[in-house]
């Protein structure tokens, strides 16, 4: 995700400080990992209560859409709480996890602002956030799935902008410039 922002001229700082993100005029909410230790780290920080209630722009990435939301059965964790949805672990009648790329519908608006719908993202992920009435780009991988949302200053895309060529750079850039 670094070289990804550094590629557009920003240099990102890396902090679980409270005081620093509250001063922050944009966070991304990365992610790579399992839902439990994740919130279990963001508890031991006081950020679990600190994140819900920031008023600048915040963009969770695949792991950081779903800590965003209500309750995650990937180690069965409260998380977030922002969108009120629960996220799920993929039915196995295909491969998962969910890997490469593939197609994301939206609406041209928002983070798609400069791109056009049919997109293709770069996706790896086993668990997935059901289609709900924040959901502003749908995928399909074995049932469709809300691959972006928003609510209010919060933006959340479950694949990986960093990995998906120009369009992920194009979404990153909509996020830092255009919100």
């Amino acid at each position: 995700m670094i070289f990804a922002l550094n590629r557009l001229g920003i240099e990102p700082a890396l902090t679980s400080n409270p005081t620093e993100l509250l001063a922050a005029d944009k966070i991304i909410l990365p992610g790579v990992g399992h839902a439990l230790t994740a919130m279990n780290a963001l508890k031991a920080k006081g950020l679990d209560k600190l994140i819900p209630q920031l008023k600048q722009p915040v963009l969770g990435i695949c792991l950081g859409q779903q800590l965003m939301c209500r309750f995650s059965e990937e180690g069965n964790v409260p998380c977030l709480g922002i969108f009120d949805v629960e996220v799920k672990l993929f039915p196995a009648t295909e491969k998962v996890p969910h890997m490469g790329w593939n197609e994301v519908k939206h609406n041209e608006t928002g983070l798609y602002a400069n791109l056009k719908s049919n997109e293709r993202f770069y996706h790896v992920h086993s668990y997935y956030v059901p289609v709900i009435p924040a959901t502003t780009g749908v995928c399909e991988y074995i049932l469709p799935f809300s691959a972006s949302m928003q609510k209010g200053n919060f933006f959340a895309v479950q694949y990986h902008p960093e990995k998906s060529g120009k369009a992920g750079e194009k979404v990153l850039e909509s996020f830092l410039m255009g919100n």
